[in-house]
């Protein structure tokens, strides 16, 4: 059985994620990001309703219950940008102490999740029990990208922009376990496929409690996407994306460790959990993906039960070579759909 990793959210929009989590027996790990912590999301506490002292009570609580239950805890010191303090002393001790602060509540983390090398290294240094893992934000695409990262990573994600070519995950998966290595992905990613934008609006991510304080100018979007889906000439490049539908998931068991879904700001973790467990999923196929872009095609869908038979094997082994093909774009005339209101 395919082991699912979902992101924490304090108020899965009107259920405790915990009970969500906890009522699907695939859910092996939980990945969350340390309160005020800068992340690949924004931070976990920062201009929420509640005070960072109320959440960091909710996150222990909800973090003990699932670890009760055999559900492994993953730290996520995963932000794309420390500035000045990359790789400085400060930073190493800061690691050390969140690390620290969980083992003495009786949480210390599995897995910690990281971008940086400093900071895998760090934990290594530290705590050479806990497992590192190289972020999907490191967009690790060759084999010998992962192979260089050996010393200081024990896991990896595969980059998103490849993981739809069964060979290229059959060659990560062969190297990493027989290397004593673990391999994931993550299925639920509405970015764009090799995204020119990726770095920057990472670094923005990093930096959005500080950026959010300051004036933005009003006339410029830092979501390509968003600003793309605004031509419905456009809409086809959905489906050129990463993502990995609930029907085909069940092709990557026995070549990747750990399935990640992006759950940390969806309007509805459970029914993401569900449709990936289950293998299935009817409806609008956008409202699986973190970013969601419903309301951006709006009123277009894509429903999921319209794909070819031969959709998986046919973008398996395609070339990617996306201009002049084709082929998405008539898949799109199939399944997508108009709302009639």
């Amino acid at each position: 059985m395919i082991r699912f990793a979902v992101g924490y959210q304090h108020f899965a929009y009107g259920a405790k994620f915990a009970d969500i989590a906890l009522a699907h027996p695939s859910v092996g790990e939980v990945y969350f990001p340390w309160i005020e912590e800068p992340s690949g999301r924004p931070m976990l506490g920062y201009d929420e309703e509640n005070d960072s002292d109320i959440l960091a009570i909710a996150l222990h609580r909800d973090l003990v219950r699932m670890r009760e239950k055999g559900i492994k805890l993953d730290l996520l010191l995963n932000a794309n940008c420390y500035g000045a303090e990359a790789m400085s002393r400060k930073l190493e001790m800061h690691v050390v102490e969140v690390v620290e602060t969980l083992a003495e509540a009786g949480l210390k983390p599995e897995i910690v999740t990281a971008a940086s090398p400093f900071i895998a290294r760090t934990v290594k240094k530290s705590f050479p029990e806990i497992e590192t893992r190289a972020s999907v934000n490191m967009r690790l695409t060759t084999l010998q990208a992962v192979q260089y990262l050996a010393p200081w990573f024990d896991s990896y994600y595969i980059g998103r922009d490849v993981q739809r070519n069964l060979a290229t995950v059959e060659r990560f998966s062969k190297w990493c376990h027989e290397n004593g290595k673990k391999l994931c992905m993550l299925a639920n990613s509405g970015c764009l496929r090799n995204c020119p934008w990726q770095t920057y609006h990472d670094n923005l991510i990093a930096h959005s409690a500080a950026a959010e304080r300051l004036p933005a100018a009003a006339d410029f979007n830092p979501h390509l996407c968003w600003t793309m889906y605004k031509d419905p000439a456009n809409f086809p490049e959905i489906l050129k994306s990463t993502w990995v539908r609930p029907e085909d998931i069940g092709r990557y068991e026995g070549l990747v460790d750990v399935v990640k879904l992006a759950t940390r700001q969806h309007a509805n973790p459970e029914m993401v959990i569900a449709a990936y467990e289950r293998g299935s999923y009817g409806g609008n196929l956008l409202d699986l993906f973190e970013p969601g872009f419903s309301p951006a095609f709006h009123p277009r869908y894509i429903e999921n039960s319209r794909f070819p038979e031969d959709w998986f094997d046919h973008t398996s082994a395609c070339s990617r070579e996306c201009t002049g093909c084709g082929y998405c774009e008539k898949v799109f005339e199939q399944v997508g759909g108009t709302i009639p209101w």
